[in-house]
């Protein structure tokens, strides 16, 4: 099965990796069926294989196989045919799902055979991953709609929106995904460093897309120089001082968080601030490192700290979130912003599955229609969580979709 992945993946196309993943699985005598989530992580779209019927795509929140997407966890469905719905991950990325038809005799329940449907799942997601760029097939498939081309140009500069190493988990989430214009985030982890950076750039057009992707290239240029947080501040208010020409600036936050001790620094160029999540609670915002917005030059901006506990969680957020609105003028708010947070992470939701909830809340709480881009970016610190977003180890999730199973499973600890 390894084998056929990697010999025939040099000379697919993109478009072709429905084949190759067909022809993997028959070496040991499966059937299977690729579906990648869309962009708007609301269906799995089929993939097209060899000689197979086009078949439907499905719901994330109303089927099995969105139930392993949700819970990254291998889903059986005992019948004549036994059969898996496995996540496909790269990383702590989640990606879509496969359909594996198990060979006679075997069971999902046997040890062995749930290694190898792991297997499947994580080389499934690193090729999907390693294929993507060189054509737009896939891209075709996970689009339910025309995306503007400040869309087009953000999600181009934007890192993957899940990623985890030991000790840390970091999520984001943009809405809406196919207008969005001017909201960006970004993060690197070098030497038990964690950086993290959240920007919000005047305007909802081109020119905001434009501004944001300078304050950004600055921050990361600055950053990869080895650079502090001051410095970078400084380097991001020359470059949108001049792009923004004196009246389009930018909010942003600004953080280092050493995975060691968990001191977190961050310095707040007029931005919202983060939330501070302990044991299920948002217990504060973080309101140091005050300075103005990005494209105003501060020199005497001190950078605040904070020590993080085993578990926490920080929360960054963009006005769009808690502006968003009902016609009738209901702010979706701070407080069911917490709300929701803190529900979510009582039902031990793994983080992207939190802001992929929450985002969906907030669109529909505006009837489907955002007036501004609403992102949502989440960092936890020492929670073993990572294991669980990788798909590692665990048992296999039963065929049942009784709500008093809890999504986020059981949370592997260190």
């Amino acid at each position: 099965m390894v084998r056929t992945f990697l010999d025939r993946v040099h000379f697919a196309t993109p478009g072709q990796l429905g084949e190759v993943v067909q022809e993997a699985a028959r070496q040991v005598g499966w059937s299977a069926r690729l579906y990648l989530v869309d962009h708007e992580q609301e269906l799995l779209v089929p993939v097209p294989g060899a000689g197979a019927a086009t078949l439907p795509t499905l719901g994330v929140d109303t089927t099995l196989a969105g139930r392993a997407f949700r819970t990254v966890e291998p889903v059986a469905s005992h019948g004549d045919e036994p059969k898996v719905w496995l996540p496909v991950v790269d990383g702590a990325e989640r990606l879509g799902v496969l359909d594996v038809t198990l060979a006679a005799g075997e069971s999902p329940d046997h040890e062995l055979v749930l290694d190898r449907c792991r297997l499947f799942g994580h080389l499934s997601g690193h090729l999907v991953v390693a294929k993507q760029p060189y054509g737009d097939a896939l891209e075709h498939l996970r689009r339910q709609r025309p995306r503007t081309v400040a869309s087009e140009l953000l999600h181009q500069l934007l890192p993957p929106l899940t990623f985890a190493c030991e000790g840390l988990v970091i999520s984001g989430l943009l809405q809406p995904y196919y207008d969005v214009a001017a909201d960006a985030f970004d993060y690197s982890v070098v030497d038990d460093v964690a950086h993290i950076a959240i920007l919000d750039a005047t305007g909802h057009d081109l020119d905001g897309t434009v501004l944001a992707a300078v304050a950004l290239s600055a921050y990361r240029n600055s950053r990869r120089q080895r650079h502090g947080m001051f410095t970078s501040a400084t380097a991001m208010d020359a470059l949108v001082a001049e792009h923004g020409r004196g009246w389009r600036l930018a909010t942003g936050v600004l953080g280092e968080l050493d995975l060691v001790s968990g001191r977190f620094r961050y310095l707040n160029a007029g931005h919202i601030a983060p939330l501070l999540m302990r044991h299920g609670k948002v217990v504060k915002e973080l309101e140091g490192g005050r300075r103005p917005l990005f494209g105003i030059e501060e020199s005497e901006a001190s950078i605040a700290e904070e020590w993080l506990e085993p578990g926490d969680r920080i929360v960054f957020y963009t006005d769009g979130i808690t502006e968003a609105r009902t016609p009738d003028g209901t702010f979706f708010g701070l407080r069911r912003l917490v709300d929701h947070l803190e529900r979510a992470a009582t039902a031990e939701l793994p983080a992207p599955e939190m802001l992929r909830r929450i985002s969906h809340d907030v669109l529909a709480h505006q009837g489907g229609v955002l007036r501004d881009d609403a992102t949502l970016l989440i960092a936890e610190w020492a929670t073993a969580r990572e294991y669980h977003l990788a798909s590692v180890g665990g048992d296999v999730e039963p065929d049942d979709m009784t709500p008093s199973a809890p999504d986020g499973g059981t949370v592997p600890r260190r």
